[in-house]
């Protein structure tokens, strides 16, 4: 019977420690050169770690578990991409799961106890909240969890998201700046903090320059409720539309164009939030509020490393503002490049 090579072996083979071995195979810190010296002895040798024997002697899976929703959105996707990366530079690995459209909190709770049933260290909801009874059992059984793109208020849990109401509140200046006087808003799900605070700012803000809003519709993040809201809107003659992310705006745009046979921005301005690689497309122009969403990323990585390793660690609400990106889908205000 073949001996099986272990990390001694590896270590051996390499000229280095076997904790130096460990703490490659495990993502820790290590220099270059002594990856690249275990690597290529454990890959002469045939050496394999063994990930559950490990975690099972450090009581650690090195797993984080990540529930996401309404991967319809870019926005979600390429954040995604980004969490597994900088994951992974922390020495751990995501496990995703999705939520079913029009989910209800009972999905989000069995969802939850999946990934408990699964031992991961941490957990990220991405877009998604977190009843009472599951977040006690959490805190309970010592994992943390961290809201992204998300507020939950009162609920004691760390949450990362944009500057939502400042956001909105720009759109309203650059808007009221170019002259626009009969400005609607195809809003985010009011069901959703983020949905709820973009419309707060911005409605807010535009009440302080002496406007009313023309119109609020919950357009629900919702592809084909964002074209229906629309035309509610269009009826109440708007010059101008706030939708509440590119997704939707993307929606708004072409209908107003290929539907109605109308101009983007000559007869309507269009202005979205997300920023997403899309809205550069020559197609849409979309001029948007950036949601910096490589600064969140590393922001809700750092809150939820922090807090698996000290686990006193305060549970913090952090806002990372973004800028207002300027292109072809909105009237500028004259002098505004």
């Amino acid at each position: 019977m073949t001996r099986r090579v272990t990390s001694f072996d590896v270590a051996a083979r390499a000229g280095v420690s076997q904790s130096a071995v460990s703490r490659v195979f495990s993502g820790a810190s290590a220099s270059k050169a002594t990856v690249e010296k275990v690597r290529e002895a454990a890959e002469a040798l045939g050496y394999r770690p063994n990930v559950l024997a490990r975690s099972l002697i450090t009581g650690r899976s090195r797993i984080i578990g990540m529930v996401v929703a309404y991967l319809g959105n870019p926005f979600y996707p390429d954040a995604l991409e980004r969490f597994s990366r900088e994951f992974q530079d922390e020495g751990y690995h995501t496990l995703v799961f999705t939520l079913p459209e029009g989910a209800e909190d009972t999905d989000t709770d069995r969802i939850i106890q999946q990934m408990l049933d699964h031992q991961v260290d941490g957990i990220v909801l991405a877009s998604v909240g977190l009843g009472d009874a599951l977040a006690a059992r959490c805190e309970a059984a010592g994992i943390p969890v961290v809201l992204f793109n998300r507020g939950q208020e009162g609920s004691g849990l760390a949450q990362v998201t944009s500057a939502n109401r400042v956001g909105g509140a720009k759109v309203a200046d650059f808007l009221v700046a170019g002259g626009h006087t009969r400005i609607g808003h195809v809003a985010g799900w009011q069901g959703s903090s983020t949905g709820r605070d973009r419309t707060e700012g911005f409605v807010a803000r535009l009440v302080e320059l002496g406007q009313d809003c023309v119109g609020v519709e919950d357009g629900r993040y919702d592809h084909a409720e964002a074209v229906r809201v629309t035309d509610v809107l269009l009826d109440k003659g708007v010059d101008a539309l706030f939708v509440g992310n590119d997704h939707m705006a993307f929606a708004v745009m072409d209908h107003l164009r290929c539907t109605l046979d109308l101009s983007v921005p000559n007869d309507v301005s269009v202005v979205g939030y997300d920023d997403v690689p899309m809205a550069a497309f020559a197609a849409y122009d979309l001029t948007t509020v950036r949601q910096p969403v490589g600064r969140m990323v590393k922001a809700t990585v750092e809150a939820l490393i922090n807090q698996i390793e000290d686990k006193s660690a305060h549970a913090e609400v952090t806002e990372i503002d973004g800028p207002l990106i300027l292109r072809g889908s909105a009237r500028r205000p004259e002098g505004m490049e």
